[in-house]
């Protein structure tokens, strides 16, 4: 018999980056008495990995649990980013409901409605926080009516349209009912959450079924499943079979050997968890996202969503480098291949595959961020390997034409900037859907635009704007073949011998164009040092020293004056490397260089493709 568990709240929050779901999980976290009083607490806890906190983005999903009058409420942060869209996907089947954060002057913007539609196709009830409303331009009221009228496109029912409003601002910690409240703490949005949230449903005395939703990976206890008790109940020792319903065969015997909820920031051992529970399951060592553990006498998957597909890939190649193996811990192609396959374990939208060669494997993706990560995780860990220009993944139709995936690209520019960003675009393939005006004396442009248009674009769009520009993108869909993109219009400034940079070799090779390396640093022939002024790749010996005279000495190199280089971060670096190139990736350094580093056989390669 179905019955609904009270003391229990299952809530996911969702938003588009950067409009404040961490903080405001912080906050909650905080006013439930998860932290001693006076305890030092850093900001965003969420965000526990490196990356994640460099760069102020959520990229995995997280799941908390925090206790309000009688009630445990278990919340995931979820990303706000494109390219981890997987994961908002697949932990929205774990909840009853969601929070939509939306920024009090930002408002609807292109992820809101991506990470909105998911919950609306799962018949999820909304809660909409307007947060940040102590900005100075903050505009609530205008962004209630956005983020209605978004519903309305997105084809709410009249239930999903009667969804309350609170007003919030999660810096300073503190949520009302309405803007001329003066509370100072987060309670309506905790009594919001147990008024309009339902509680989970199940059958408590039916056959065990818990779906897995997110894998989370510890070195010492392997793969660690986390779903929702959905019926009966779960207990340690318990025998089980997993089985998955886009995999008829699947159907193997296991034991529960761990079994945790979450408490706060914690995992605590339990011994047993009835319906509505979140847990993590230990000890099953090749769990997957999707499979259901179900008892054995009654093995019924749970139908789940299949995840999006990935709309990007990129070659992981061994580094041949002349500098290969001298700055990285893991180098060949075992290595590489082992941490791909790993990375599996936790990452849902992620595809590795094996080329014809030995040494390079094709890694496809949701974006170029979702890939950069990857890449920047597998550096910091100490592997060395090269990547290739990021490629889009086509598809064909029935009638064998040739589709490739889309991209709406929402830009926010100041006016003087919106020339030069639509002129670019357009270049791109790009076609100009919408323009108007925003507050602050911004335009907000609409660009549909195929997704390789946007490959290496992000860098002169900081150019062009000044840094001012905010992008946001998101998928949609395939379409036919737009036609051929000129990626890049300048050429490459490329090594001629091996050897060490020295400033006199320097000062004649920043005339034809700008530097990527400054004095004292090791080159090889074939490796790109700068970028040329003009379409075209010229060689430039920047290790040439000047001939001594009588009447020269060498300090007279010290009177020549250095343009700075200009450090290109791994990002810029993956924008800027052409498809003959790659970026040498190593835990010390980031260097492009041609494929084929032999000057000659570069050139008679280049005639090959041009006959």
């Amino acid at each position: 018999m179905i019955q609904s568990r009270d003391d229990i709240r299952n809530v996911a929050i969702i938003a588009h980056v950067d409009h404040g779901k961490t903080t405001l999980v912080d906050e909650l976290l905080k006013q439930s008495g998860v932290f001693r009083k006076g305890q030092e607490v850093e900001e965003r806890i969420m965000d526990s990995n490196d990356i994640e906190k460099e760069r102020g983005i959520t990229i995995l999903s997280k799941n908390t649990a925090v206790h309000y009058k009688d009630t445990k409420i278990n919340i995931i942060d979820t990303p706000g980013h494109a390219d981890f869209g997987g994961e908002v996907e697949r932990v929205l089947k774990m909840v009853n409901g969601v929070i939509l954060v939306v920024d009090a002057f930002e408002g609807a913007m292109p992820q809101t409605k991506f990470v909105l539609m998911k919950a609306l196709e799962l018949d999820l009830p909304v809660i909409c926080c307007v947060n940040k409303i102590d900005r100075p331009e903050a505009r609530p009221e205008e962004v209630i009516d956005e983020v209605l009228e978004l519903l309305m496109d997105l084809d709410a029912s009249d239930e999903q349209l009667d969804l309350p409003f609170i007003y919030a601002s999660a810096k300073q910690g503190f949520a009302r009912y309405d803007m001329e409240d003066d509370n100072m703490d987060m309670c309506p949005l905790f009594d919001t959450i147990l008024k309009y949230i339902p509680a989970p449903t199940g059958d408590p005395d039916a056959p065990t079924q818990v779906l897995i939703s997110t894998i989370d990976y510890n070195e010492y206890v392997g793969r660690i499943g986390i779903g929702k008790v959905d019926n009966g109940s779960i207990k340690v020792n318990q025998e089980a079979t997993v089985v998955n319903a886009h995999n008829p065969d699947k159907c193997d015997k296991v034991k529960i050997s761990k079994l945790y909820e979450f408490d706060g920031l914690n995992k605590v051992d339990v011994e047993s968890a009835n319906i509505g529970s979140i847990v993590a399951i230990s000890g099953i060592s090749d769990i997957q996202i999707g499979d259901t553990l179900c008892s054995v006498d009654n093995p019924s998957a749970i139908e789940f969503q299949k995840i999006s597909e990935p709309t990007i890939s990129m070659n992981f190649i061994v580094n041949d480098s002349p500098f290969a193996g001298q700055e990285g811990k893991y180098v060949t192609s075992r290595h590489i291949r082992d941490r791909l396959f790993k990375e599996l374990n936790t990452d849902v939208s992620l595809r590795v595959e094996e080329t014809d060669s030995p040494d390079s494997y094709k890694v496809s993706g949701r974006g170029e961020l979702h890939l950069s990560v990857l890449i920047e995780n597998m550096r910091r860990e100490g592997y060395e390997f090269a990547v290739s220009k990021a490629e889009v993944l086509y598809k064909e139709d029935e009638n064998g034409k040739k589709l490739e995936p889309m991209e709406i690209a929402y830009i926010d520019v100041p006016e003087e900037f919106t020339g030069a960003v639509i002129e670019k675009l357009s270049l791109r393939k790009g076609e100009l859907r919408n323009m108007s005006q925003i507050a602050g004396g911004y335009t907000r442009i609409e660009f549909k635009i195929p997704s390789r248009g946007l490959i290496g674009y992000r860098g002169d769009f900081l150019t062009d704007t000044k840094g001012n520009g905010i992008i946001n993108t998101i998928f949609d869909g395939y379409e036919p073949y737009k036609g051929d993109i000129e990626y890049r219009q300048l050429g490459s400034l490329i090594a001629f011998e091996t050897g060490e940079s020295v400033t006199y070799g320097l000062f004649s090779a920043q005339d034809r164009g700008s530097l990527f390396i400054g004095p004292g640093e090791k080159v090889y022939s074939g490796m790109v040092i700068g970028s040329c002024s003009r379409a075209e790749d010229i060689e430039i010996n920047v290790c040439k020293k000047k001939h001594l005279t009588n009447t020269r000495s060498s300090s007279a190199d010290e009177a020549l004056t250095l343009t700075p280089p200009r450090i290109l971060s791994l990002e810029q670096a993956i924008d800027f490397i052409d498809t003959d190139e790659l970026l040498e990736v190593t835990p010390e350094s980031l260097r492009i260089r041609k494929r084929i580093l032999d000057p000659t056989e570069r050139k008679r390669a280049y005639i090959r493709n041009k006959s």
